[in-house]
């Protein structure tokens, strides 16, 4: 009996050293501006230390990196390589189930087994993002259930972002909330949220709740950016950009 004790409480130290908690990642680094290059890199100033870059890109030397993941939908180039996992794609009689703004699939999150295989997947870009370098990760589109007529439920999502944040601290990134602004998702473990339009739909106060300084917003029209300066921009990195993303976009910060 007791050697069975000893051998239970050495597997479990073993476990511990081995797969890192949300205490060994590095937080986001206080008092730096945030830049979000999705569009694709660009050279900044030295006080932008934040750069959030897609995962297919490399990060920035100097930089905190934030590796960008589309955790709960499509890319909308990606159309080829989900028609091989076409099972893993939610859809109503037969025909994928869209996100219209962006043109994106939902993916299937219904089922553990079905989770499992897109955490296989989404761990996969995750371990990419650690061996490129990244020091965090955001999985995007935490709130895709809402827009799944009615088949995906909150609690499916909840599910596979305690999975993604699990990958994300097993290589030692730190994991990032995208949407979903009423969710508190240090619940399953998320790190730090990246935050859209909080200013233009007022919920900033909900995710800096939630995080504390560990938030980083983003705005795309000017009286937004203004207003969640005004509010947050002596606490958190905020900065105006344009919608397109694009790379001689426009760039403000507080």
């Amino acid at each position: 009996m007791r050697r069975t004790a000893l051998l239970l409480v050495l597997v479990g130290l073993l476990a511990g050293l081995a797969a890192p908690s949300h205490a060994d990642v590095r937080p986001i680094p206080s008092g730096s501006d945030v830049d979000y290059q999705l569009g694709g890199p660009k050279r900044l100033p030295a006080h932008v230390g934040i750069i959030v870059r897609d995962r297919t890109e490399k990060p920035a030397a100097g930089r905190y990196n934030v590796c960008y993941v589309n955790g709960f939908q499509t890319q909308p180039d990606a159309k080829r390589f989900w028609r091989r996992h076409w099972s893993l794609v939610l859809k109503r009689g037969g025909r994928p189930v869209v996100d219209e703004a962006w043109g994106e699939w939902l993916l299937d999150l219904r089922t553990p087994r079905k989770r499992q295989a897109l955490a296989r997947i989404v761990g996969r870009w995750t371990a990419g993002c650690a061996s490129d370098g990244f020091d965090a990760v955001e999985y995007d589109n935490l709130d895709s259930f809402t827009r799944s007529q009615r088949l995906i439920k909150r609690r499916h999502a909840v599910a596979f972002a305690r999975l993604l944040v699990r990958r994300a601290h097993a290589e030692g990134l730190a994991a990032g909330q995208k949407n979903l602004a009423d969710y508190d998702g240090t619940a399953v473990g998320f790190d730090f949220a990246v935050s859209e339009e909080c200013g233009r739909y007022a919920e900033c106060g909900d995710y800096v709740d939630h995080y504390g300084d560990q938030v980083l917003m983003v705005e795309y029209r000017r009286v937004d950016f203004r207003r969640a300066c005004r509010r947050h921009g002596d606490r958190v990195p905020v900065v105006l950009r344009d919608r397109a993303l694009s790379r001689k976009g426009v760039r403000a910060w507080c």
